[in-house]
């Protein structure tokens, strides 16, 4: 409601306004070219009487405005028949019967803060969230786009002065359930689900946030999950029959240390992996970051934890995956996946990747300086007069995300990593700074002296040969005055 905006929302309204300030004042050339003859959103919505409906709905939940303004948005719109429908299913005859706030969701479902063609979209998920902080999951059925399981874009690529519109034959509907309320109502999936439920790895997967500070933080999971069907290919027929395969102590089966629960929790990843945000070579830490799944993808398939002797892996059932929950991501899995300890792999880690840091409106958007070095994050301390949190979205080279930590003068930074595979790496770190000399300290012994002509990325900070998957703390010592930029550490293994 107009004045009144929800706290779910204020983030989406952050950064529209954010939007409107860079454009308004940047410099740089704009990638969108707003043309006069087009017309914004609300106007196009209102003009055509085939989607009455949610022009009455943005009328209703006073957005009309919020559709007027310069974007560049993607409106995924539905028709007065997709509505009918929608009406039909949850037993009403008019959005006048859903509370205020279900409706502001409703409409801020379908909006997205990019501007998106249909040649943009993917198998997995639209690359930014939508208006209430949820993604959008896209599927092809032959020519067809699906969103979110149901929804078919029957019209597209429709130019605004403010965005893009594409025309769905059915309403996208928030989706309100957990990963683990998602696959808990999916049939052919009990025995899997009680095996979750019975570790206590459902309290986990059924959160979707949390207070943190001021404020309330979502939190994002995958699921790796087997249907029954698959179990029963393996002999395996019954709950009490998949805890005997991994455990000879089926009392203990909330105990991390037990096989059983260290099974179900090697399915539940951290983070929200929709197909398309998966990469090639690459390792993803389950949720106590004590294991990882690995992840090849070529023409064939997304082969999970591949073994490149036999060319033996775990893959999705497609048609079963890519499920969009509340709080992440259900897919399903054509195997057991079994626990299994991949071989390290090259890990290029963000000194800005931690939970804490990434809270803030600043973040991905513009810089913040922070003066308390002890106390302002977890994970990151520092001495000096101030920790920048750089962000620029041109024009820097290789800056991953287009942010990194950034001091000036005198001092120091630090960070603490994640858990690193145990196995013998080489460190190496996208770091570069202005007239700089600098030290480096790997948990707590110095490790390499740098000079200021040494090029980022190429200049060792040290071999490790670790026996245990762990968190290490690596920090920066500045020798000379000048200008540090902290962009990645980069973990390389030697065979």
């Amino acid at each position: 409601m107009k004045g009144n905006i929800k706290p779910r929302f204020r983030t989406f309204w952050l950064l529209l306004m954010a939007t409107i300030v860079f454009n308004n004042c940047s410099s740089d050339p704009e990638l969108w070219d707003p043309q006069s003859e087009f017309q914004v959103l609300t106007d196009y919505v209102n003009s055509h009487e085939e989607y009455s409906e949610f022009a009455a709905l943005l009328e209703a939940t006073e957005l009309s405005g919020l559709f007027s303004v310069r974007g560049p948005y993607t409106l995924f719109l539905p028709n007065n028949d997709a509505f009918t429908d929608f009406y039909a299913e949850k037993g009403v005859s008019s959005f006048t019967q859903f509370s205020p706030e279900y409706n502001q969701s409703l409409v801020l479902n379908h909006l997205v803060n990019i501007p998106l063609e249909t040649g943009d979209i993917g198998l997995g998920a639209l690359r930014d969230v939508n208006g209430i902080g949820d993604f959008i999951v896209t599927e092809f059925s032959g020519a067809d786009i699906i969103l979110n399981k149901k929804s078919k874009i029957i019209d597209r690529n429709i130019r605004a002065s403010n965005g893009v519109v594409h025309i769905i034959d059915k309403v996208i509907e928030p989706v309100d359930e957990t990963v683990f309320e998602i696959l808990e109502g999916l049939p052919g999936y009990s025995i899997f689900a009680q095996g979750l439920e019975a570790t206590g790895i459902k309290d986990t997967l059924n959160l979707v946030e949390f207070p943190f500070g001021s404020k309330m933080a979502r939190t994002r999971f995958t699921i790796l999950a087997v249907a029954d069907t698959t179990y029963n290919r393996y002999g395996i027929n019954s709950f009490n029959d998949l805890v005997a395969e991994y455990t000879d102590e089926p009392g203990q089966i909330t105990d991390f240390n037990n096989g059983f629960y260290r099974y179900m929790e090697y399915h539940c990843l951290v983070n929200t992996y929709y197909l398309n945000n998966f990469e090639n070579n690459t390792l993803y830490p389950i949720l106590s970051f004590d294991n990882n799944i690995s992840m090849n993808i070529d023409t064939e398939d997304y082969k999970i934890n591949l073994d490149r002797v036999t060319d033996e892996y775990t893959g999705f059932i497609m048609e079963a995956s890519n499920y969009p929950a509340k709080n992440g991501a259900v897919h399903t899995v054509n195997t057991t996946l079994p626990v299994y300890t991949p071989a390290p792999t090259v890990i290029v880690w963000e000194t800005t990747d931690h939970f804490d840091l990434k809270q803030g409106d600043y973040y991905g958007s513009h810089y913040v300086r922070w003066h308390d070095g002890l106390n302002t994050f977890q994970d990151v301390k520092w001495e000096g007069d101030y920790l920048l949190y750089y962000f620029k979205d041109h024009n820097t080279g290789k800056l991953m995300n287009h942010d990194c930590l950034s001091m000036s003068g005198w001092g120091w930074i630090e960070v603490k990593t994640p858990k690193i595979m145990k196995g013998k790496y080489q460190i190496t770190s996208n770091l570069w700074g202005g007239q700089l000399d600098y030290a480096v300290y790997v948990d707590g012994v110095n490790t390499a002296n740098i000079l200021r002509s040494d090029p980022a990325e190429s200049t060792s900070w040290g071999e490790f040969d670790w026996e245990t998957t762990s968190r290490h703390t690596i920090k920066v010592v500045a020798k000379t005055p000048g200008l540090i930029f902290w962009d990645t550490l980069i973990f390389t293994p030697i065979n």
